[in-house]
């Protein structure tokens, strides 16, 4: 049994090393949510969290008003109890209640994080360019640097989008294949009008045409589509798994630590998508270094293609004393691996702190 006696509660703020794009909002920056634990014995832990605004109804002064709420009430409590009542308000803010559970998950010793042997896991790479010259030349660049699976943004302009598709399929020239992701972005008729023309040639899969909740609008454009569906926001559930399951041509799901409350809750999920004989893929883009560190930990022994777990190589600017590893397009991580917090970077990159402690 472990007691909660301090926590800390800060707002970070890490510049990108480029603007990052997608349909909904251009990010400069990330602005995690880092949640810091000590128990009666004296352990540590930490997890973070980032609310990405536009991708979901929550936001990021409601998260930091939830956790600010909760954490004020977990001092000298018992750490699996507090546990257990924040994933029942997993509904109110989801971001905010993953944060406090990792860390609490952390601070109990979770299996999740032993890392046991030395562990590569593949990661994908989005395309920045838009001209056919700066197309070719990024795609020649990241094939040297490992990548062999690259991330399209579509969504705003299906025949632009289009010529952007070829383009880089001809630079990639089978050397790598493409995930096209339209972030919710497209109507129905100009997701059906988009894949009516898609060349499949070294597509893995069209990722979330249209809005979360149109799961209809999705279920026809994958009907019509000459490659495979990935449902992403939809999907923060078991239910949602086994919903997606019921339609023609979904054949991915993609599941974000984030929006499962828990790195347990997370590899339930990824195993309940195997499971409905469908793929998943794990990951945020939009994730810190300490964040995708845990989802990186969850993929091992579940996860059998690239991971999207690749934010922390946005911000150049890192938290963590041991960085988590990156060679040759992939997540490394040596046996052994257990992180600590860099605490002059952390310092750096504070913008507001709160504590507590019973």
């Amino acid at each position: 049994m472990s007691t909660i006696r301090k926590i800390t509660l800060r707002r970070l703020r890490l510049p990108l090393s480029s603007p990052y794009r997608l349909s909904y909002r251009t990010f400069t920056e990330f602005e995690p949510y880092l949640v810091e634990l000590e128990d009666d014995s004296g352990r540590q832990s930490f997890a973070d969290g980032h609310v990405s605004p536009g991708s979901s109804s929550e936001t990021r002064e409601g998260a930091w008003a939830f956790c600010l709420e909760q954490l004020a009430r977990l001092p000298g409590r018992d750490a699996a109890q507090a546990k257990q009542d924040l994933l029942g308000r997993f509904e109110d803010s989801k971001v905010a209640v993953t944060a406090m559970v990792c860390a609490i998950e952390a601070l109990e010793g979770s299996s999740f994080l032993d890392v046991t042997q030395d562990t590569v896991l593949p990661l994908l790479v989005p395309v920045s360019a838009l001209e056919p010259a700066a197309i070719a030349e990024e795609i020649d660049r990241r094939v040297a640097a490992g990548f062999h699976v690259f991330k399209v943004k579509v969504g705003k302009d299906v025949r632009a989008d289009l010529d952007r598709v070829r383009a880089i399929q001809r630079a990639a020239d089978g050397r790598a294949t493409l995930r096209l992701d339209a972030n919710r972005a497209y109507s129905r008729a100009d997701a059906i009008a988009f894949v009516g023309e898609l060349d499949p040639a070294g597509i893995d899969l069209f990722e979330q045409p249209c809005d979360a909740d149109d799961w209809d609008a999705n279920a026809a454009v994958a009907e019509a589509s000459p490659v495979p569906l990935m449902l992403d926001e939809p999907i923060c559930a078991l239910a949602d798994i086994d919903r997606a399951a019921t339609l023609r041509n979904v054949g991915y799901c993609k599941l974000k630590l984030k929006r499962f409350g828990s790195m347990e809750r997370l590899a339930e999920g990824l195993n309940r998508v195997h499971a409905q004989g469908m793929r998943p893929v794990l990951g945020d883009g939009l994730g810190s270094e300490i964040h995708n560190w845990m989802e990186a930990c969850v993929a091992r022994g579940i996860i059998d293609n690239a991971g999207e777990f690749n934010g922390f190589l946005k911000h150049p600017a890192k938290l963590l004393r041991e960085p988590l590893g990156f060679e040759n397009g992939a997540v490394v991580m040596p046996a052994g691996y257990r992180p600590a917090l860099d605490r002059a970077a952390v310092e750096a990159f504070t913008m507001e702190r709160r504590d507590f402690a019973g």
